[in-house]
This record gives C-alpha cells, structure tokens and sequence, in this order.
C-alpha cells in the first residue's frame, strides 16, 4: 500500500464556513480529494490541503520531478484549479507549490503557531487581485545569411554581407530601446492602480513560451475594482512600439505576495 503525505494548497479565510462545499469532488494534486485543516480552535483561517503519495514527493523524488516538466504541469496545472476555487470564493494565500507535510496534524500545529500572521495577511490582500505583465523583445534573430538580395547591385557579396549584418545590429539596438521606453511607460500605467508590485526573473528557455526575448517579467497586485481599467492601460502604454510586445495575464489569486517581504517562507514540517 502506498503511503501517504499532505500536500498543502493554500490558507484561506472561510468566514462563511462555505469552502469545504466549493472543494466537495475537486480533484487535486494526484486526483486526490481536497479538504480543510482548521486550527484548534476553530478559527476562520483554514489550510487546503490533500494527500499524495510519498513515493513521489519525498525529498529525493521531489528533486528529480521538479526536473520533469510534463510533470511539473500536471502538479502545477492541480495545485491551480484548487487555489481558483478558493479564490472564487475568498481571499487566499497560495503556497507554494509541493509544499508537504508529513500528515495533517503537523499542518493544523503549523496554522496554530502563524493563523495571527496569515489573517494579518488575508486581511492586506482582501479585494485584490494579481495581474502579471511581460514585456517581449521581438528584435530579429542574427543570422549568417542576408534574409534577402543585397539591394545596392554594386556591392561586392562580402560588403553586402556586413551591411547586412550591419543593418540587423541596427535594427535589434533600436528594439532594446523601444523596449526600455514601453518599460517606463507601462510601469507609469501600471502604478496608477497597482497598490504593490513583485519583480521575477525573466523566463528563459522552456519556460519562455511564444516568440520573442521576455525582458520584463513583474506582478502587479490590484484592487479589485481597477482590474480591466488596469489592463486596458497597460496594454495602451506599449501601443506605437512594433518591436515590442506586452502581455497582461490575470486576473490571479494573488501568488505572488502571499508572503510579506520581510516574513520567513513557510518550511517544510520537520519530521
């Protein structure tokens, strides 16, 4: 028989007492069922949490699947639908992903030794949601041939190759600029509504999907109330730009400041 752990999802508040309704038959990580581990004594904040197999997410296993991305999806693409069904319904402090626990009493003593830290935090958080914005670099990519007949006939084929070769450092120059420019402009937009905003590190390699070099890559955390005005705005600051592309996503629960900048990350239960 295979053991189980508990995978922990998000803290919550269920003022309502409503949540356990919105998780009935939702499958989670590994199809597993989700439910709520509340704190002793019966506070509003909650933990949504489920199990999962040991096998897969002890530590050593845990290592070698981070490095398997279809994997990586399923988990991710679970541990999302059960954080959007919280946050249907609301405020939500998502965990990170494959955060674990050895069974649900640890996470019941982990929710009673922080619930005063995540209400505090719930309560920051309440009607506001993440909206992520990228910014593409679309430069053309350096080749070694000219894309097209040199178009100056009395230009030896060499000469034609390092006007070329010219014109293309030219064009991708010009790119980066206008990019720094749609960075300013989007940054001004966005902070008229944005209350808080997380920088990440730009996705490169199989992470960075669709076309284009990602050289903004930032969260923005909005009141709920100025999310389209939010979008519209920002995807207005980068309009006359060709080189450029921006992309607004959201809106989000808010994943990316459910930690306080100066809180200690939530640990793994020591065993």
């Amino acid at each position: 028989m295979t053991e189980a752990i508990t995978y922990a999802y998000a803290v919550a508040q269920d003022a309502e007492g409503s949540l356990e309704e919105a998780l009935s038959g939702l499958p989670g990580v590994a199809d597993g069922p989700v439910h709520l581990v509340r704190a002793g004594h019966r506070g509003e904040v909650v933990v949504a949490v489920g199990p999962v197999p040991e096998q897969d997410f002890e530590e050593n296993a845990l290592r070698a699947h981070l490095e398997d991305l279809d994997w990586l999806e399923s988990v991710a693409r679970a541990h999302h639908r059960v954080i959007e069904a919280l946050a249907a319904r609301t405020t939500v402090l998502p965990l990170r992903l494959a955060t674990v626990y050895l069974d649900d009493e640890r996470v019941r003593q982990m929710l009673d030794a922080r619930q005063e830290a995540f209400a505090e935090r719930l309560s920051v958080l309440a009607a506001h949601t993440e909206w992520g914005v990228k910014i593409y670099v679309e430069a053309p990519a350096a080749t070694d041939r000219p894309a097209a007949p040199p178009s100056d006939a009395d230009l030896s084929p060499g000469r034609a190759y390092l006007s070329h070769r010219k014109a293309q450092r030219h064009a991708r120059e010009d790119a980066y600029r206008e990019a720094e420019q749609v960075a300013q402009r989007v940054e001004a937009a966005a902070r008229s509504y944005a209350v808080d905003r997380v920088q990440h590190r730009v996705q490169q390699g199989e992470l960075a999907r669709g076309p284009g070099e990602n050289v903004i890559n930032d969260a923005y955390l909005v009141p709920l109330e100025y999310g389209e005005s939010f979008r519209a705005d920002v995807l207005r600051s980068a309009e006359g730009l060709p080189g450029v592309r921006v992309e607004v996503t959201g809106p989000w629960a808010p994943y990316s400041f459910a930690t306080p900048p100066e809180a200690e990350p939530l640990k793994r239960a020591a065993p």
